[in-house]
């Protein structure tokens, strides 16, 4: 096999794959190849939709991070799982399918000074990428899902949609959020997500979409090597000419892609000798090109649950999840027709975004920077999430088997301000770097998480969904703010939406590593593609943002090389 190649992209995650599938499938047919360090994985039963939240227990298919010990999360290591296989965490996400708000990409148009990043053109890659399916179960009222057509695609890779079958207890659910005064928003991907929608999931059919979907069938000119991390980018001099895995070298003559990324790509980047220099020279590795942004800026989502036991006949939780014979039969059923109760619970989802005007008018938002709150004051940018019907018995140790019945809301806060880092803390370049988001350490971030909790308060209060409630599982103690803030130290959760190590902006910003081009500043040939780069924190779960902005780092690869546009 030629080691040569026009194009190497590091990493086949939803960046990754986007940049591969973009640029392989063009005219001119240049030869890419596609490095990914875990397995392929290729087993369909990997794909069950009502499993997808525990795919990511899989080890073989996981990179087992964990974050530093958190100072102000009681001293707590949180989970910070990242997929190690083709598709990328994609494969083992939770199928949550939102591209955000239409200010967010405004925003990152703004700061990095390059229109191809509003929300016009972001709009139609992400239809060029989705085939989307919204039909919505027989009965079920239009109300809570009326997507246009206008705002979707119908012939991308990606099958995402509703699922066919609901549980029943989600309708009413709903209801009890428009009584208690939020409103209802048909579509929550038409750009403006604020109401509460039904989940649009990147799943069709019982079956998950992943990124792998995008390189199937793969062309000729594609190679995918699987069971091959990168351990360096090979240069010369200032400029990129291939990568190194496990001592084979790859060569590329024309551009070197990294999509390994928020945690990965600024390991890579460091043991080639192109980051904080004071953190090389600490592990004897030889500086090239000082970039003390590299690594720096890390922020991510995070969110806490509400846990209540239900009556029996509100839900029907414990007459599939207690009875394993009534799930190895759901199995089979799925096995063979891709329906039934796997296809089925947790499969679909409430999910809504909402503002928070106690936090726009409290005094840690008027600290902000005027960007920042003009920003959040943007109309489609919310403040926080609730999702519900989250299947929790799977991430609570020895869960009472009484207790299946159950409603959990997962409540998740907004453009936390806490910036944390991921830093070396070895030579050698197998080794993890250590990762600090620093979860709660600004004082912002305390209000969000208080404000969002307080107002979700106004479901769980409501007395339409209190008459189901049988006992608490999971709450807080009060609704003080103290009592709050100590509920998330002691439960929060990273939503595994890690950003902005290798952050995108103008040349001279002194936070940026990459320019609108997505290219590696100092450096020829080597660009940075996945969601390291994100100059935002954007309103939403992020792999959808994760292949839009590999969708856009090829078109601006295809326009710049005169590839051909497909």
């Amino acid at each position: 096999m030629a080691s040569t190649f026009d194009f190497i992209i590091v990493g086949s995650g939803p960046a990754g794959s986007a940049v591969a599938a973009g640029l392989a499938r063009t005219p001119k047919s240049p030869k890419v190849l596609l490095l990914e360090a875990g397995a392929k994985y290729e087993d369909r039963n990997l794909r069950v939709d009502g499993q997808r939240w525990i795919t990511f227990q899989n080890k073989d298919m996981n990179w087992g991070y964990s974050t530093a010990a958190q100072e102000h999360c009681n001293n707590r290591q949180i989970d910070y799982s990242r997929g190690r296989c083709l598709g990328g965490s994609s494969a083992i996400n939770f199928g949550v399918y939102s591209v955000g708000a239409r200010d967010d990409y405004e925003e990152w148009a703004r700061i990095v000074g390059d229109d191809e990043f509003r929300w016009e053109h972001i709009q139609a890659r992400f239809k060029s990428l989705e085939t989307f399916h919204g039909e919505v179960p027989a009965g079920v009222d239009k109300k809570y899902a009326s997507p246009k057509a206008s705002d979707h695609g119908s012939s991308g890779p990606l099958h995402v949609g509703f699922a066919a079958e609901w549980e029943r207890d989600l309708p009413p659910l709903l209801d009890v959020f428009e009584q208690a005064g939020f409103p209802l928003n048909p579509d929550h991907n038409s750009g403006n997500p604020i109401g509460m929608s039904v989940l649009i999931n990147s799943a069709h059919k019982g079956l998950r979409s992943t990124a792998a979907d995008l390189l199937t069938p793969p062309p000729d000119n594609l190679t995918i090597i699987t069971g091959a991390p990168v351990q360096r980018v090979i240069l010369e001099g200032k400029k990129a000419v291939g990568v190194e895995s496990n001592g084979k070298k790859y060569f590329a003559s024309k551009e070197v892609i990294l999509s390994a990324g928020s945690l990965d790509g600024p390991r890579i980047l460091m043991h080639s000798g192109i980051g904080p220099a004071e953190q090389l020279e600490k592990y004897n590795i030889p500086v090239v090109h000082s970039v003390p942004a590299i690594g720096q800026g890390l922020r991510d989502h995070c969110f806490c649950p509400l846990v209540y036991t239900r009556t029996d006949s509100s839900t029907d939780r414990r007459a599939f999840f207690g009875d394993q014979k009534a799930m190895d039969d759901a199995l089979e059923q799925w096995k063979r027709e891709g329906s039934g109760p796997w296809s089925k619970f947790a499969c679909e989802l409430g999910i809504g975004w909402f503002k928070l005007d106690k936090l726009t008018a409290s005094k840690e938002f008027q600290e902000l920077p005027a960007d920042e709150q003009k920003y959040l004051l943007q109309e489609t940018v919310p403040h926080y999430e609730i999702l519900t019907h989250f299947p929790v018995h799977w991430f609570i140790p020895n869960f009472p088997q009484d207790a299946l019945n159950y409603s959990c809301l997962l409540v998740f806060f907004y453009n936390a301000q806490s910036k944390g880092e991921v830093t070396l803390q070895s030579s050698d370049p197998n080794v993890p770097l250590r990762f600090d988001p620093k979860f709660l350490s600004h004082p912002f971030d305390h209000r969000a998480a208080i404000e969002s909790l307080r107002d979700a308060f106004r479901v769980i209060k409501n007395d339409a969904y209190t008459k189901d409630n049988v006992g608490e599982l999971a709450v807080p103690k009060s609704d003080s703010d103290e009592d709050l803030l100590e509920y998330w130290r002691q439960n929060i959760s990273s939503s595994w939406h890690m950003t902005g190590t290798i952050k995108m902006g103008k040349p001279g910003d002194a936070d940026a590593a990459v320019d609108n081009n997505f290219r590696l500043i100092g450096i020829e040939g080597l660009r940075v593609a996945d969601m390291s780069v994100a100059p935002v924190l954007p309103s939403c779960h992020i792999q959808a943002v994760a292949y839009v902005t590999g969708a856009t780092c090829a078109e601006k690869l295809v326009k710049e090389y005169d590839l051909g546009r497909v």
